[in-house]
């Protein structure tokens, strides 16, 4: 076909302007992929003509037909209803179909164009308007020019200026524009601002800081960094922090101490109490080992000890040190701490050694425990600590040398969470300072060795396991017994079947999963003679589903109750989707709603007074079931249990560093997993252990699962390397027995530099320094510190706990959506999650004010835990008194009211949210669909994604505004947001990212990150660029020189600042559709890269 000049002109401009992808049929594109050059689009296609409405075809991406009909202002359309568009007829075809002479790949072009097109102006159009009115302007307008022609005062030391904005207007942020919150300037800019300080910083400095050494780079910044700190000043901050009360004391050999240490240990060889628990002692495994142990740990600076489950190693070799210690006449010189994975391990062991030991727990005895906010310390030399790893930790930040511990015994390694790898490279480092210190590594069997290895191939001893034997089965020899045959099986093609079910599959894992198929069919043929047709039939055919068969496990336990003796079953399932699952079947199923079962699910969602009942033991006829998570390989113990079903199947979290999201699947559980979920059953006699997944699959497992360092974020931990003055973070962490990637450090690092916790040369800012002593991740920690300095503290620490540990609520099995209603409720119309737990908070403190009975019945009604809110309130007076502690408060009550002037401010404290969560931000669409209708949620990076299912946002179809905050985004079936706000406009531009206005086409705009777009006269935008440049200058003095906020000097600068933005938050924000000029920024359009969504998500024609 020929083209005419003009069509062969306007199909070359098309090309060269547009890269497009196209697939159409009979002139209908299906799917369009456009990216448009910066600035939209100025040429106009075809000729002129009228035009007609749109006749049939799928609506585009606004959702809406006509809408680019309506409202297309500044030259829009011709006739009637304007002058022209960009898509009027072209001789003589309708505006919104391609003109008639086009053909061929020309038409997919238009198509392409003309979506797009239709899509950036419904973009353009809804952005909501952020207006101030005249009274507002002028008084923002006195203030600025008032805050900018106070000339600064004289320069002096930053410790003068401790409290002292009021006095000091300018600063090198508000000259400059930068935010300091918000990471890199623009280079002209840093140069400029560089070089001021640099003026100042040789004007103020003394001749001793002067000469300061470059050793200094890791120090805190500002009056943080001296290193002739005061001892005084040093023992006062220790007396601050009880939890380094054990840590700092003076260790001195005492010989008077070491003969009343071995006369009290020989007097309780006496004790009924110590002398029946020695019988118990000695029956242990361990304790067969006794003097080999001793004697390896004398004679060796560190030794590994690898022990099954049930041999005693946690209780025992602390135990055999103490006594050895002061059988020698060296009691005084021995202070034993042992480091356990999880709170409750801690606690329980401490206890079981006391009781050995015929004491009780702390109160000055030989045994105690110390973990975050609670601890019963043991006496002050001779003694055994157990403590949680963070513990740890948290010493090395005040005495990097652990200078008055003299074993460390670092218990559980196998499990390689991220505290724990950390510490072993610390300990391998520290050991080449202290020559006395004497390390012990206790670990399950599997991997010993290479622990060994790490640590230069130090000795190595085994202590064998108490268990009775445990027989195993298979799926194969599951299916063969009962005889199950799956119903109704999905099968999957076969290019969909994968070994491993994780998206982000590590190529040892494509490996192993492209064995598996190949071997198959040979393994098929093994199980021929052995076993049914049928039952290889069913084998190959449950292969093919990734999920659990609970059928599978109904029958299974049905067989077990029926034709196996007396003894609890034990099943281990992924999460609570499939244990809320198993658990309707079983109560579906007449024969277990009798009085001789006793069905009880385990999980964190589950009410703790239902979990104590895993620990009673039934009465005889009585048949206990328990569904677990693999908190029950390790954490607790059920000593009934005789039969364990595993699943197979774990939990896992990764970290995906290409696409910067956390992802959980179920994954095939490791060999360790398998060996400890098998140990469970021989506790009390001989056991039976099944396992859902044949022996091909047994045979490919992986030996334990991938350390926690390698699948998760590491801002925490960067941060803690820093404060710890590690060194270089890269360097320090190829140090790890097994180093994170190299692009999950780099993204650590451009976050936290991003945050403003890191300079560009990766040393730790001021509030850097703030966010590693804070005990949680970074952005909760900026949380804290914005609830601090902006008079609403109370609120946003009850955010802050619950976010680092976890929410209040519990969902009963049966009662979903009861507790659904009842936390929607709880939110009081907020549309924000936070704000829920921050309501729910609240009506608990009243109802515990009340008494025990009224508190009972709140968390009752309202499926509230009382125990994680007591919890959440402990947390709240650590992190308080952390705050003191940096001068950012000036009580340790939350309450405070000089703390809380605006904690009944509901918009600001969404804004401090914004503040501390900042750049987890998504926008709200509305959505077309029939078959969901409500809203659609969009990221960035991500496009569309999913508000979990337990946000009180979920259902939510009307929202205020057209932006979401939100906490935690991860991948599982879905990208989900966890814990998200709904938050405004101001909010965003004053404790959001980087602000920029420009004009587009006939709108005036201001954006955040030049994504987060609104129109906005320009006097307003540049009112409020300004204004947030005064609050970033302000800011930056905060963090730099801590100090409360004087809210009764209405005169002084920060305070003025402060209020005038509250004010705005507050009084200005009128929520989209209060007004026609209000539009709702449905997809506001980015700036600079431009992102658009597929058509077919959108589902609009359903």
């Amino acid at each position: 076909m020929r083209l005419t000049g003009q069509q062969t002109a306007v199909a070359s401009w098309s090309t060269s302007t547009f890269t497009c992808c196209v697939l159409f049929i009979c002139r209908r594109p299906l799917l369009h992929l456009v990216r448009f050059p910066y600035g939209g689009m100025s040429h106009r296609y075809g000729g002129g003509g009228g035009r007609r409405s749109r006749r049939g075809g799928g609506e585009y991406r606004d959702g809406s037909r006509e809408r680019l009909d309506r409202g297309r202002g500044g030259g829009g359309s011709r006739g009637p209803r304007g002058r022209g568009s960009d898509f009027d007829q072209d001789q003589g075809g309708p505006r919104d179909r391609p003109p008639p002479h086009l053909r061929g790949r020309e038409i997919g072009l238009w198509y392409a164009r003309y979506g797009a097109a239709r899509s950036k102006q419904a973009d353009r159009r809804s952005r909501a308007v952020v207006h101030m009115d005249e009274a507002k302007q002028e008084h923002i307008t006195k203030l600025l020019n008032f805050v900018q022609n106070v000339q600064p005062g004289p320069t002096r030391d930053s410790r003068e200026a401790h409290s002292s904005m009021s006095d000091n207007w300018q600063t090198a942020a508000s000259s400059s524009g930068h935010c300091y919150f918000d990471g890199d300037m623009p280079e002209e800019e840093k140069r400029k601002c560089e070089e001021d300080a640099s003026k100042q910083k040789k004007a103020s400095r003394t001749s001793q800081r002067d000469s300061s050494t470059a050793a200094d780079k890791d120090e805190p910044p500002e009056n943080w960094d001296e290193d002739d700190q005061d001892e005084v000043e040093k023992e006062k901050l220790i007396k601050k922090d009880k939890d380094l009360e054990f840590l700092f004391q003076e260790v001195v050999r005492d010989a008077s101490l070491d003969d009343d240490l071995k006369r009290d240990l020989q007097s309780k060889k006496a004790n009924v109490n110590y002398k029946e628990m020695l019988n118990f002692r000695e029956k242990l495994p361990s304790y067969g080992k006794k003097e080999e142990l001793v004697k390896l740990i004398n004679s060796n600076r560190v030794l590994v000890v690898s022990g099954e489950t049930g041999c005693g190693k946690t209780t025992q070799v602390t135990q055999f040190i103490l006594d050895d210690h002061i059988n020698r006449g060296r009691g005084s010189t021995c202070r034993v701490v042992c480091t356990q994975p999880r709170r409750i391990s801690a606690i329980s062991v401490a206890e079981r050694v006391a009781a050995e030991r015929a004491e009780s727990v702390g109160n000055g005895n030989s045994c105690g425990y110390q973990i975050r906010l609670q601890s019963r310390l043991p006496r002050r030399q001779g003694s055994i600590l157990y403590c949680t790893t963070g513990i740890i930790l948290q010493w090395l930040r005040s005495d990097p040398l652990l200078s008055s511990i003299s074993h460390l015994v670092l218990d559980e390694i196998h499990e390689r969470n991220l505290q724990s790898d950390v510490l072993l490279v610390i300990v391998k480092e520290l050991l080449n300072l202290r020559d006395d210190l004497k390390v012990i590594l206790m670990s399950a069997t599997l991997n010993a060795e290479k622990f060994s290895n790490y640590f230069d191939k130090c000795p190595m001893i085994h202590i064998p396991g108490l268990t009775f034997p445990v027989e195993e089965f298979l799926l194969e020899d599951i299916i063969e017994m009962t005889r199950y045959r799956p119903q109704n099986q999905d099968r999957r093609p076969a290019w969909k079947q994968r070994f491993w079910q994780g998206r982000q599959s590590r190529s040892e894992k494509e490996e192993k999963e492209l064995e598996y198929k190949e071997s198959w069919p040979c393994y098929a043929r093994t199980l021929q003679g052995r076993y049914s047709d049928s039952t290889i039939e069913a084998v190959e055919m449950l292969d093919t589903d990734e999920k659990i068969d609970l059928e599978l496990i109904l029958a299974l336990i049905r067989y077990i109750v029926l034709n196996e003796g007396e003894g609890a079953i034990l099943v281990f399932l992924p999460g609570w989707d499939n244990i809320s699952s198993l658990n309707d079947l079983l109560m579906a199923q007449q024969m277990f709603r009798s009085e001789k079962f006793v069905i009880i699910p385990l999980h964190s969602l589950m009410p703790t007074v239902n979990q104590t009942q895993v620990f009673k033991r039934p009465p005889p006829g009585v048949t206990k079931i328990v569904i677990a998570t693999n908190i029950a390989e390790t954490s607790i113990t059920i000593d009934d249990v005789v039969y364990v079903i595993d699943g197979g199947k774990i939990k896992e979290t990764n970290f995906d560093t290409d696409n910067n999201i956390s992802t959980m699947t179920a994954e095939w559980v490791s060999l360790a997993n398998a060996k400890q979920r098998k140990g469970r059953a021989g506790r009390v006699q001989p056991g039976k252990c099944y396992h859902l997944y044949n022996g091909l699959r047994a045979s490919l497992l992986e030996a334990y699962q991938l350390p926690e360092i390698m699948r998760t974020p590491l801002e925490e931990l960067c941060l803690q390397i820093k404060i710890l003055k590690l060194g270089s973070i890269s360097r320090f962490l190829e140090k790890a027995l097994d180093p994170p990637s190299e692009k999950a450090v780099n993204l650590a690092i451009k976050n936290l530099t991003y945050l403003n916790a890191l300079d560009h040369t990766e040393n730790l800012t001021a509030l850097g320094f703030h966010l590693a002593r804070l005990p949680v991740e970074p952005h909760i920690g900026k949380l804290i510190l914005f609830g601090a300095l902006l008079g609403c503290l109370d609120p946003v620490l009850t955010i802050a706990a619950s976010l680092s540990f976890k929410d209040p609520f519990f969902i009963p099995l049966g009662k979903e959506k009861m507790a659904d209603m009842r936390r929607r409720t709880l939110s009081r119309n907020s549309k924000s999650d936070h704000l829920t737990i921050v309501y729910a908070f609240k009506g608990w403190e009243d109802a515990k004010r009340r008494g025990a009975r009224y508190e009972r019945e709140y968390c009752w009604d309202n499926f509230l835990s009382a125990n994680t809110l007591q919890m959440l309130h402990n947390m709240k007076g650590q992190f308080a008194e952390h705050l003191v502690n940096a001068g950012f408060v000036s009580s340790r009550d939350p309450k405070d009211p000089k703390s809380n002037v605006n904690s009944d401010n509901e918009m600001l404290i969404k804004a401090v949210i914004v503040a501390g969560l900042y750049p987890k931000v998504a926008m709200i669409r509305p959505s077309h669909s029939k078959k969901r209708p409500g809203v659609k949620v969009c990221t960035q990076a991500d496009g569309k994604v999913c508000i979990h299912p337990k946000s009180v946002n979920a259902e939510e179809r009307e929202f205020n505004y057209t932006w979401l905050i939100y906490h935690l985004k991860m991948r599982t079936s879905s990208i989900f947001l966890y814990d998200c706000t709904e938050v405004s406009p101001f909010s965003l531009l004053f404790f959001g990212g980087d602000i920029t206005i420009q004009r587009d086409e006939d709108q005036e705009t201001i954006a955040v990150d030049r994504w987060i777009v609104f129109r906005s006269p320009a006097r307003t935008a540049h009112l409020v660029k300004s204004l947030k440049k005064e609050l970033d200058s302000l800011l930056e003095e905060k963090i730099s020189n801590p100090a409360p906020v004087d809210w009764n000097n209405r005169q002084s600068k920060d305070c003025a600042v402060i209020t005038a933005i509250i004010d705005l938050i507050t009084t200005q924000e009128r929520p989209a559709g209060n007004s026609k000029d209000d539009g709702r920024t449905w997809a506001s359009a980015p700036r600079g890269r431009q992102v658009y969504f597929n058509e077919d998500d959108d589902d609009d024609d359903d």
